[in-house]
């Protein structure tokens, strides 16, 4: 196996593989006179270095494995969207983090398939979870049961939710490697209800005696500044919710993906939250630019305008 980076984060992970030093959007000549059986390319987001890798590759790899997104379906309010619903245009790929986030993965999955055609395996993942998931979009609920007390959670128990997590998609993908897997597939969960996923966290951490959730309606977050997402992870409301947190990924389970309870995800979660010290990884709440999860003083702010209404 070889691993190839910049050296620059964690550069001591894995010292059973081999270690190949690069800049991918700069010269890539670092990878002639090589060979392997397969890339996994898990870290392309604009299309001109997925096509410049696409093409050194082309001779030196039989597979071309590229992590998509679920980002890339043209009409977000559409439910049940499987591997043929309409793509979003590409000419609206823009600067990666902007809106155009599904048109430039678009380009991404088309840089490869012009290079490889039938040898292209496309994944397009949802929300990955897990152990060493630093974008708290899954952690927060675990280290938010932990702490007790009233927890702010949106709309209803019945809210869709859909994920994978990261164990689940890293071995399927290895499986599809070596099998020679080609073609496109939705990497994600059956959809769930948030409630199913909610009483997973806080079993899993053996939440305080006056742990208690406090459901609060969706238009009411979002007239209090709550941000989906971001500020409440696994929740976007309304109809772009629903569709966006129930793609269909029947293709990808007949292809052997499978998933684990989402019980083990939440326990194991919390065991690496542990190890950090029971600390949420994620961006500096304070920073506009990398919004993280509701601070305690703030979730506590919405909460008694809630029942302030309530009353």
């Amino acid at each position: 196996m070889t691993l190839v980076h910049r050296g620059r984060t964690n550069p001591g992970l894995f010292p059973q593989a081999e270690h190949l030093l690069g800049d991918r959007e700069g010269d890539l000549s670092f990878l002639a006179g090589r060979r392997w059986d397969a890339v996994l390319d898990v870290c392309g987001y604009t299309p001109e270095p997925v096509q410049a890798a696409a093409e050194r590759l082309a001779g030196a790899v039989d597979r071309y494995v590229f992590i998509s997104t679920v980002s890339v379906y043209a009409d977000p309010r559409v439910p049940g969207a499987d591997e043929d619903a309409p793509l979003a245009d590409p000419a609206d790929g823009g600067n990666v983090g902007d809106i155009g986030y599904g048109g430039l993965k678009v380009r991404c999955e088309r840089a490869v398939e012009t290079v490889f055609a039938d040898r292209a395996l496309i994944v397009r993942p949802g929300l990955i979870a897990g152990p060493y998931d630093w974008s708290g979009r899954f952690s927060y609920w675990p280290w938010r049961f932990a702490r007790g007390g009233e927890v702010l959670a949106p709309g209803g128990p019945d809210l869709p939710v859909q994920f994978i997590d990261g164990r689940d998609l890293g071995e399927w993908l290895v499986r599809c490697a070596e099998a020679g897997t080609t073609g496109i597939y939705n990497a994600v969960s059956p959809t769930l209800a948030l409630g199913e996923v909610l009483a997973a966290c806080r079993a899993a951490v053996d939440a305080p005696a006056d742990t208690r959730i406090a459901w609060v309606a969706e238009d009411f977050l979002l007239e209090h500044g709550v941000e989906p997402w971001t500020g409440l992870p696994l929740w976007i409301p309304g109809p772009e919710g629903a569709a966006f947190l129930s793609v269909d990924s029947h293709r990808a389970r007949a292809a052997g993906l499978t998933f684990r309870p989402v019980s083990a995800t939440a326990r194991d979660t919390w065991s690496w939250l542990r190890e950090l010290g029971g600390a949420l990884p994620v961006p500096a709440p304070d920073d506009p630019a990398r919004p993280g999860p509701l601070r305690p003083e703030r979730e506590a702010e919405v909460l008694r305008a809630w029942s302030e209404r309530a009353c």
